[in-house]
Parts: C-alpha cells; structure tokens; sequence
C-alpha cells in the first residue's frame, strides 16, 4: 500500500540543471493516485544552486517541496541520509538532480509495488528497450564488475547495482545507517537491503541519459575501488 511517495534529491554545484529537474519532477503524474513528497538536500553547493532552488520554490508554493542546506559539503551519502530522515512518505526513491534520470519512469518503479507489493525496486540502465546514451566502455564495465560482485556476496541477481534509482519502503530505509559519505552509498545499501529477511526486491528497464565529464558528470574510478570495498565491508560487517 502507497499513499504517498518521497522523491529525495540531493543536490551539488548542480546550477545548470537543478531547475529543469525540479520541473519534470512537479510535473510528473504518478500512477494509482500515489501523492508525492520533494525532499531536496542542497550539500553546501558553492555555485547558484541553493538560490536558483529557493526561487523555484517560491514561484510554485503548491507543491509539497521541503529544502534543507548544508552548512559543510559531506557528500552525496551525508545527504541522502539526512533525506530519508526527513521524508514521510511511505516509499522513498532517490533523484539525481543532472537529468541523467527522467523523472517520469518513476512511474516504472511503481508498477512493482502497486501490483506486487515490492520492497525495494531497482531501475536498471542495461536491461530492456529504454533509451541510453552510449558514452565510456569502462564506465560500463566497471559497473558491471561491481554489479557482479555485489551479486555473488549479497546472493541477488541485479543487472545495475549501481544504478541511481532505488525505490525504498520507508520503514525499511529508515533502519538502515548509511555510513559512506559519497559515492560508497550504492554498495552499502544494496549490501544491508538484501540483509532484511524476506525482503521482495525487484528490478525494472529504464532510460540513461549520461553525461560527460565536460558536462558535470563527478564520479571516477577512486569511486569504483571505494565501491569494491564497501562490496566487501558491507557483507560482513555492518
């Protein structure tokens, strides 16, 4: 059962592509009358992020959009824990604020919990018809490694483990203590989701619209070695 769903954005130097996010995001309709929640996390952004925000809060006051801003930039990680701690939605889904992710496929991770009743689904950008830009080889395999690892020490069969979009059960996601700052996230919670007995994890097709370095994109390959250790950490000690 989804009444209400909370859409948690974190956001970083994110000036030229905030407002067109948060556009897509209002105007997005969710299927089967799911109401949504806008948590949005600004993490000490040094740009126009925070102002461009608070200006496209104020012109649309309609909307359920809760802004908070932090004081020091922690990471991706710091933010999204302080949204889920937030948020009040009864599932929780997670929002790049780079356009990299069309808000309006929420409505594909919400297929599986109005009809199935999920815990947790995941969007994947290496399986199906959806459309994707076709950028960096090792990007791509790297993700794959990292899937493939998570896999076999989590017992799942995930395609995108490191996929952005993850619809969480809010009960769930609220028990869980996000330790990794940055981009050790994805690993973590993917490692102590499939830690929760009897959890009912699903995974749907979606688009990906990368960008390039040059356009903003800010993840590298520290980011994959953090990973695969958190891969490791994650499964065996908590």
């Amino acid at each position: 059962m989804i009444n209400k769903l909370s859409i948690l954005i974190p956001v970083y130097n994110e000036e030229n592509t905030v407002l067109a996010l948060l556009k897509k995001v209002i105007d997005v309709e969710l299927i089967g009358g799911v109401q949504k929640e806008i948590i949005i996390v600004n993490d000490a952004s040094t740009d126009l992020t925070k102002e461009n925000i608070q200006k496209f809060i104020d012109l649309n006051p309609d909307h359920n959009i809760h802004f908070y801003s932090k004081e020091k930039n922690e990471g991706k990680g710091s933010a999204i824990s302080m949204a889920i701690q937030k948020c009040t939605g009864d599932f929780l889904v997670f929002q790049d604020a780079d356009l990299e992710y069309d808000p309006e496929e929420l409505n594909l991770l919400l297929k599986p919990v109005l009809a199935a009743d999920a815990d947790v689904v995941f969007g994947s950008r290496f399986v199906g018809a959806q459309p994707r830009r076709i950028l960096f080889f090792w990007h791509s395999f790297g993700n794959k490694v990292l899937t493939f690892l998570s896999n076999i020490f989590n017992n799942l069969t995930l395609t995108d483990m490191e996929t952005c979009y993850k619809m969480i059960r809010s009960s769930i996601a609220k028990d869980i203590q996000i330790k990794e700052k940055k981009f050790g996230l994805e690993p973590e919670i993917t490692a102590k989701l499939a830690k929760v007995p009897k959890i009912r994890i699903y995974e749907v097709s979606i688009s990906y619209y990368a960008r390039t370095f040059d356009e903003g994109k800010k993840i590298g390959w520290k980011d994959g070695f953090r990973a695969i250790y958190c891969i490791f950490k994650y499964r065996f000690f908590n």
